[in-house]
């Protein structure tokens, strides 16, 4: 019987991943300001802070030492694994801002860094609490019942994509248009070089999708998550019940979305007809895959996603959407500082390297398939 490996820890890496993105943001005008990095240690207490700037720095850091401290339980017990735990975001939290002393659009602060570390020791806290009441076990058993043991990876990917969706999309749960941005980036950077003449030119202009296109990739884009629920597990009941999950997520994470961007007036103005019409195809077809092999999914989901990249980089970024969308960076979400639409770019693409990983990987036969019970 092989044991499954905890989710968190790849978890709590990608959250940690988060704080030092939001803590340095924006990485410019780095300068040296003739004092040692810890001073902020000995500065006097912030004059101006709210109680969302206390909440914010206590709870932004909670996460991390919960993720932390399941990671570390079943190697190191309970009070080692909450002391390690808390040590590690008081650790992050003293470094970043260390940093921050040299970026003159933050503020180093050992107000900050006493939130941070108590944020991360109450989460560690919280784990263990959990532990000792039985949850984190209940967790396992039911992690057992519904997925392989090698689901890890997957579980870590699907945990993301509501957070990829929260960045608003070409068209819905369209991730991964990166082509017009990174020939952008590409030209910038090779600019004054001889490089810049080995780029190809586009003889054409993007042009907008169009309505049957964009009910494809909005299908596409609903079967993914599904096909990789599948691909870890067995039993087909589950696999529906997964599927509809993964339907109202990605619907609520949407409407959160342009809600954010737009207003709460319009949470629902992304649901035009070809997105309705995406989303039935998608979940027929998540519907059609029910039976499918578990390994099958594999390669029919990395098929489904090349599909939906490649149609979904053949539009323009939308110029009326961009505008907006500097409002709702700078704005109404500014905590993430554009974090989000990172995931929503490399979404797919870590998908397709996982996926590729699965298979070359040579890993122990496939588990029989265990009896089904009807719910």
């Amino acid at each position: 019987m092989h044991r499954e490996k905890s989710a968190a820890g790849p978890l709590a890496l990608c959250y940690a991943a988060l704080i030092v993105y939001a803590s340095l943001f924006p990485f410019t005008g780095w300068r040296d300001q003739g004092l040692p990095p810890w001073a902020y240690l000995h500065a006097p207490l912030p004059q101006y802070w709210t109680r969302f700037d206390l909440l914010a720095n206590f709870a932004g850091y909670a996460p991390l030492g919960f993720l932390l401290a399941l990671a570390l339980l079943p190697a190191w017990g309970a009070w080692r694994a909450v002391a390690l735990a808390a040590l590690g975001p008081a650790l992050l939290s003293f470094g970043l801002e260390a940093l921050q002393s040299y970026l003159p659009l933050r503020v180093a602060s050992n107000l900050d860094l006493a939130l941070n570390a108590a944020g991360g020791a109450a989460g560690a806290l919280v784990a263990v609490v959990l532990e000792r009441l039985g949850a984190i076990g209940r967790w396992r058993r039911f992690r057992r019942r519904w997925f392989v043991p090698e689901a890890r990876g997957a579980l870590v990917l699907l945990a993301l994509w509501p957070v990829a969706l929260l960045y608003p999309a070409p068209v819905a749960f369209g991730l991964g248009q990166v082509y017009e941005r990174a020939e952008t980036a590409l030209a910038a950077l090779l600019k004054g070089t001889p490089f810049l003449e080995w780029l190809p030119l586009r003889e054409v202009e993007l042009q907008p999708l169009l309505p049957g296109v964009e009910v494809l990739c909005v299908a596409l884009g609903v079967l993914a998550p599904c096909l990789l629920g599948y691909s870890v597990m067995l039993h087909t009941g589950r696999r529906a019940l997964l599927a509809a999950l993964a339907l109202a997520v990605g619907v609520a994470a949407s409407a959160l979305s342009a809600a954010l961007t737009w207003g709460p007036v319009y949470a629902w103005a992304w649901l035009d007809r070809p997105q309705r019409w995406g989303l039935m195809a998608g979940a027929g077809l998540a519907l059609l895959a029910l039976p499918l092999p578990r390994r099958a999914c594999v390669p029919v989901l990395m098929a489904a996603l090349a599909l939906g990249l490649a149609l979904l980089n053949q539009a323009p970024e939308s110029a009326y959407d961009a505008a907006n969308l500097q409002v709702w960076e700078q704005g109404r979400f500014i905590h993430f500082y554009g974090l989000a639409q990172w995931v929503g770019w490399l979404w797919p693409y870590a998908a397709l390297l996982y996926l590729a990983g699965r298979l070359l990987r040579r890993g122990p036969a496939q588990a029989p398939a265990l009896p089904t019970i009807s719910a």
